[in-house]
């Protein structure tokens, strides 16, 4: 391990195609934590819908939905205190009995949930309408956590497609954006993932890791952008996890070339 390598923080992307199974889920979840966790990883993200996935969204979402003390995020803190790497995972949480919420989790070694986020900006586009059964999340202060010195982010797939919901995570300090996703396939829909994951990164300097799905429903092409928009690992169409090092330095570094962030003109706002 090279002193570059030392300061770095070693962060996985794993794709699976989640099922209506929790259990089958989990089982792939361990699996995949423990071989990116054998590679030094120190955080792992996984996609969003984690912990039960049906192509169409339904009843069953109403009836499976779990709180944040359910048993898959508990599952998730057991597994992150038996192999001691952070985790972040896409479940469907209870709302308000007629809808559910699209919420990612982050999970510490020993300290449980460190951070929630529940998707902004509904996928109601390309022939979808996931506001029929998920609402949307409240426009509240960033929940951001800290590994190794990197602050962490987080926001869901079609998120994004909107600039600003990176940006304000940026302007709370994080150094890393993790975005679990389920980016449907369709006409051109692999370049529209690559391309946007890729600007998120370059237009603010930072690093991002996002997750996908694999086929047939997702794209898969999971990847881990670096603030330069340079594709440090990538996954094709199957199941597995890919690992990169990203580091405080080379943000830093980046930075003093592209001062972009320290020389916009405008703030962030909601609407």
């Amino acid at each position: 391990m090279t002193d570059d390598t030392a300061r770095a923080l070693a962060i996985a992307v794993a794709q699976f195609a989640p099922t209506a199974d929790r259990d089958e889920n989990l089982s792939t979840i361990g699996a995949l934590a423990r071989r990116a966790a054998e590679r030094g990883a120190s955080l792992v993200v996984f996609p969003e819908y984690s912990s039960r996935f049906t192509p169409e969204p339904g009843p069953l979402w109403l009836e499976h939905a779990e709180s944040l003390d359910g048993p898959f995020v508990t599952a998730l803190s057991s597994l992150a205190d038996e192999i001691g790497v952070h985790l972040v995972a896409g479940f469907v949480e209870k709302a308000d009995g007629e809808r559910v919420s699209n919420t990612l989790v982050a999970i510490a070694p020993e300290r449980g949930v460190v951070a929630t986020y529940r998707k902004l900006h509904l996928y109601d586009a390309f022939g979808q309408k996931e506001s029929e059964w998920v609402l949307p999340g409240d426009i509240d202060e960033p929940e951001t956590f800290d590994v190794d010195g990197l602050r962490i982010g987080l926001q869901t797939c079609y998120d994004v497609r909107f600039p600003e919901v990176t940006r304000r995570l940026v302007d709370a300090g994080a150094d890393v954006v993790c975005i679990p996703a389920e980016w449907v396939r369709g006409p051109l829909k692999e370049h529209h993932w690559r391309t946007l994951v890729t600007a998120r990164a370059l237009e603010n300097t930072i690093f991002v890791a996002a997750a996908d799905h694999t086929p047939p429903i997702g794209v898969g092409t999971s990847l881990i952008v670096d603030p330069m928009g340079v594709e440090l690992a990538a996954l094709g169409e199957t199941e597995d996890v890919a690992l990169a090092w990203v580091s405080r330095e080379r943000i830093d570094a980046v930075r003093v070339v592209n001062p972009a962030l320290a020389l916009r003109r405008f703030a962030v706002v909601p609407r």
